[in-house]
């Protein structure tokens, strides 16, 4: 009637990720968390092309920010 493991012992529920952070930060292999740079979706044509070069690739979270990035993503 019950599954095993429900037999042998109560097991906690999972921890829910928050899909929100899910969708905006990636955790690296070394525990950095990485984020896409602001800034590049509208009014481009005040911006340089050497800002919106450096605006395309993926920045890194601070320590701080991080480890809240990392609380909402408890599988990342």
């Amino acid at each position: 009637m019950f599954p095993a493991t429900l037999k042998e012992g109560k097991k906690m529920p999972k921890m829910k990720t928050r899909k929100s952070a899910a969708k905006r930060f990636k955790v690296t292999a070394g525990g950095k968390v990485i984020v896409k740079k602001m800034g590049l979706r509208h009014i481009l044509t005040k911006k340089t092309s050497k800002r919106k070069m450096n605006l395309r690739h993926a920045g890194v979270l601070c320590d701080i920010e991080a480890k809240r990035a990392k609380s909402m993503l408890p599988y990342g």
